[in-house]
């Protein structure tokens, strides 16, 4: 039994692939011109590739056309094909159908090539009415989208709104930044962070992220061709932003920026505003101010003077710096700590230069005053005890040999031997100007900054930070 009823699913099995593949031989060519054709080729031997070739082509021709008539646009394109090639005519409305029919005759199986002689037609109806039907499309979308255009909307204001309130508590960024620019900086940067994580969620809500990619590319691209625009602002802005964290310098001081010399008025977040000594004001940029060397002569209130004299070849030079010191040592704002002193610079042609040091209080006396009254008191003391302070001087000699001297007789014009070669006349000194002898500090520039910064401007200048 077992035997029987394999041989019967044998012979079942058999029966019905044959079948099938009889069925599908019918649905490929109902005629049965195909096995007719294989049978006549069995039989003799051979095969008639032309009447297979141009079989195919009528199956590419109907199986195009079928499709074009299937497409809105392209039911007026004709399809001719010979040994492969298909050859395309006809009109269309627009270059996009053109395109497409082009496209479709590519992906058929067994094309070899493909010529699109497909024109457009320049006819009002046939090109506007795709356009029309396009518009109404899309404005039919539209209004079926205003609900979802809604929700991203409300949830990209309301994102927007929330950076906006982080940004604005005042004190808060007051209390946690160093100061209000950088307090500033912060609400802005906040804000825009705001907006652009609202954008981002309502993009998402619309489905519309490659959208988002696009801008925030482009945004990146123009960002940086700005930034190569502006480089200098930019400078400017952040070196605004590191000298109101580095402090450098308090309103009113008087400092030396580079070669510019004047008092701070204020640290502004472009510029650093100075009055000159003369009393104008100048304001350079804290680009230059940042990078700037910055010579601060206010915070410490001792500062040091000097000046040259020269004294006779032929004098005593430490008697002459003895003489000058106790002349500057008895003026009233010259600092007993640090103590005065005085060096031999150089030895000149026809002189030999001191130089003097000594040390003021630039709170109570005026540093230019003191330096003139000092130079003043050690000129009048040199010349008092009869020491000259010469000049560069040159002597031309015309000398006649016939009437050269004898050995030991003196030249004409010449002091003999254990002459005095120069008398000293003591010339007093001249008294000092009354009011003048403690040089006070002018205060004048200061007075007129204090004005300035009375107006209430606010600036980057915070006198609670130290100072560096």
């Amino acid at each position: 039994m077992p035997l029987r009823l394999m041989l019967l699913g044998l012979f079942a099995s058999l029966w019905l692939t044959g079948a099938a593949g009889l069925s599908a031989q019918t649905l490929t060519d109902p005629t049965g011109s195909a096995a007719a054709e294989e049978a006549d080729a069995g039989s003799s031997g051979t095969i008639d590739i032309a009447a297979l070739t141009e079989q195919s082509d009528r199956a590419t021709q109907a199986g195009l056309q079928r499709i074009f008539a299937q497409i809105d646009g392209l039911a007026g394109v004709e399809v001719a094909v010979q040994s492969g090639v298909v050859r395309l005519s006809g009109s269309v409305a627009n270059q996009a159908d053109r395109e497409q029919a082009l496209a479709i005759a590519e992906r058929i199986g067994g094309v070899v090539t493909v010529e699109n002689g497909i024109e457009r037609s320049l006819e009002v109806d046939s090109n506007l009415s795709p356009a029309l039907s396009s518009l109404s499309e899309d404005f039919r979308g539209l209004i079926k989208s205003l609900p979802l255009l809604g929700v991203a909307v409300l949830a990209a204001l309301l994102v927007a709104a929330v950076g906006y309130l982080v940004a604005g508590q005042r004190r808060f960024w007051a209390w946690a930044t160093p100061n209000g620019f950088l307090a500033e900086l912060v609400a802005g940067a906040i804000r825009v962070v705001g907006i652009i994580a609202g954008l981002v969620i309502a993009l998402q809500i619309l489905d519309a992220t490659a959208l988002l990619g696009l801008v925030l590319g482009s945004a990146g691209i123009i960002g940086i061709g700005l930034g190569f625009a502006v480089r200098d602002t930019v400078d400017n802005y952040v070196s605004s932003l590191m000298l109101s964290l580095r402090q450098p310098f308090r309103a009113n001081d008087h400092v030396i920026i580079d070669t510019l010399e004047g008092h701070v008025i204020r640290l502004t977040s472009r510029a650093t505003v100075l009055m000159t000594m003369d009393g104008n004001h100048l304001r350079i940029p804290n680009s230059t101010v940042f990078k700037a060397n910055i010579l601060n002569f206010t915070r410490n209130p001792q500062r040091r003077f000097e000046f040259d004299l020269g004294v006779d070849s032929a004098d005593d030079p430490l008697a002459a710096m003895q003489v000058g010191l106790a002349a500057i040592r008895s003026l009233p704002f010259v600092l007993d700590d640090p103590r005065s002193h005085a060096i031999i610079q150089a030895v000149g042609d026809s002189s030999i230069v001191l130089r003097f040091f000594a040390w003021v209080d630039q709170e109570a006396t005026d540093f230019m005053k003191g330096r003139s009254l000092a130079i003043q008191a050690a000129k009048s003391a040199l010349e008092s005890e009869g020491y000259e302070l010469p000049e560069p001087i040159y002597r031309i000699r015309v000398e006649d040999f016939a009437r050269l001297p004898k050995p030991g007789e003196a030249k004409p014009g010449e002091a003999k031997s254990g002459e005095a070669k120069r008398v000293a006349v003591a010339k007093p000194a001249p008294a000092m100007p009354a009011g003048d002898e403690h040089a006070p500090r002018d205060r004048t520039i200061e007075q007129l900054v204090s004005e300035e910064r009375g107006t209430g401007e606010k600036d980057l200048l915070d006198t609670r930070r130290p100072i560096e």
